[in-house]
């Protein structure tokens, strides 16, 4: 078949090139193609015009439109060669009214995985290029909120349940994936917080994590259990106690800590007894430092007032997990400087450490002064005085002491005025 027509594809800015063609494909493929070279064009009669067709494209369009041209002549189906190939060819077959072409490079672009760039790229042009093309956004598009409390419910229920090793990383992506969805970034969260299913849900999932974790302390405690079985179970101490870290991060997005920090106090002398009496594994200290861990979280909550707790309930968890951290902090020092190839696996971040601290010192500076001063009496006598360091506490209760019996005799002063006014 002998070429008898020219296609001159010129840009806007200068690049003019000419490509031989035959008349026969052109307007079998292209509708542009075809009006041209129809009888009826207006300018057909000209001379040579029906020899010479000219197309006008930008100049980031050129390669997509002899891209275009080359395909007229290529069997079917075609190879787009990837995303941005196939957008690129999409316009210029919209452009030169190839609805069959248009309509490939839709159901590739539908139907192939795009890199981020590509979205971006795709969200940009698809919407100029009218409704029909649209749908190639279906994955794009936002999903309704009862379809996102669908998936976060059984999200939540696979990221607090109990999982073999061998799915660890599966459940440790879906609690990153949840964190995600709380997060509030340069978008709104992907869920409302205060839809009653998603906290009823949560609620239940907590609950469940709690009572394994329970009954687990509840067994290491038990003397009665043989050797095997107790490492048994204290291999499954620190998942739990992962699990539990957590789930923390994400009660205080949704501020419902109150719960978790309830049962934490109630059961802090088992969970201390029982983290005392890990001895079996190798990965003992790693354990204790995920208790202090969680611990650190709970005494956050109480210290800064997001839980709150009558004072006796304040007192006896600084009197429980003082001592605890006390003797669990010069462990991981010593662990450090013992062993280089350890550093890694027993250090904590330096934040949960200075977190706790300033937890410690807001707890204790909430209690009765006598109670401040037997805290800090016995943190002076301890041979771990240096961490942590409750020196702020120790000069607001000297200041408070000093002070008080002028305050108060002020006070009295004022209240005696006031009553021989009334």
């Amino acid at each position: 078949m002998t070429s008898d027509v020219v296609v001159r594809l010129r840009t806007d800015e200068g690049r003019d090139h000419w490509f031989y063609c035959h008349s026969e494909v052109l307007t079998k493929k292209s509708k542009y193609f075809a009006d041209r070279l129809s009888d009826d064009w207006p300018t057909c009669q000209i001379l040579d015009s029906r020899y010479c067709v000219e197309v006008f494209c930008q100049e980031v369009e050129f390669n997509f439109h002899v891209a275009t041209l080359r395909l007229f002549y290529m069997p079917e189906p075609h190879t787009w060669h990837g995303v941005r190939n196939a957008l690129g060819i999409l316009q210029a077959t919209i452009h030169l009214g190839c609805p069959q072409m248009a309509r490939a490079c839709m159901e590739y672009l539908e139907a192939v995985p795009w890199e981020e760039a590509e979205e971006e790229e795709i969200l940009r042009t698809i919407p100029s290029l009218g409704p029909q093309y649209e749908q190639i956004l279906a994955r794009l598009q936002p999903v309704d909120q009862t379809a996102v409390v669908g998936i976060f419910v059984s999200a939540i229920r696979f990221a607090t349940s109990s999982t073999p090793t061998s799915m660890r990383e599966l459940k440790s992506s879906a609690q990153e994936q949840i964190e995600y969805m709380l997060t509030e970034d340069d978008d709104a969260p992907l869920l409302t917080l205060d839809n009653e299913v998603i906290k009823s849900e949560v609620r239940k999932c907590v609950k469940d994590v709690l009572e394994r974790f329970n009954s687990l302390v509840e067994t290491l405690l038990d003397t009665s259990q043989n050797s095997i079985s107790e490492e048994s179970r204290e291999e499954h101490l620190k998942p739990l106690l992962c699990d539990i870290s957590w789930i923390c991060q994400i009660l205080n997005k949704m501020e419902m800590m109150k719960d978790l920090v309830q049962y934490w106090v109630d059961a802090s002398v088992k969970i201390v007894s029982a983290a005392e009496k890990l001895h079996s594994i190798g990965d003992v200290l790693e354990t204790k430092l995920k208790v202090v861990e969680v611990a650190s979280k709970v005494l956050e909550a109480i210290g800064f007032g997001n839980v709150i707790l009558p004072t006796l309930r304040r007192l006896h968890v600084v009197r429980v997990w003082l001592p605890f951290v006390q003797k669990t902090r010069p462990l991981v020092d010593l662990g450090n400087s013992d062993d280089e190839e350890e550093v890694s696996s027993v250090r904590m971040d330096g934040d949960v450490w200075q977190g706790l601290e300033s937890a410690f010192v807001s707890i204790i500076i909430t209690l009765p002064s006598a109670n401040q001063a037997d805290i800090l009496a016995e943190w002076l006598r301890c041979e771990h005085v240096r961490y942590p360091d409750l020196t702020e506490a120790f000069e607001v209760w000297c200041y408070r002491s000093k002070v008080a019996r002028r305050r108060i005799t002020t006070v009295d002063e004022m209240s005696n005025v006031k009553n021989l006014q009334g």
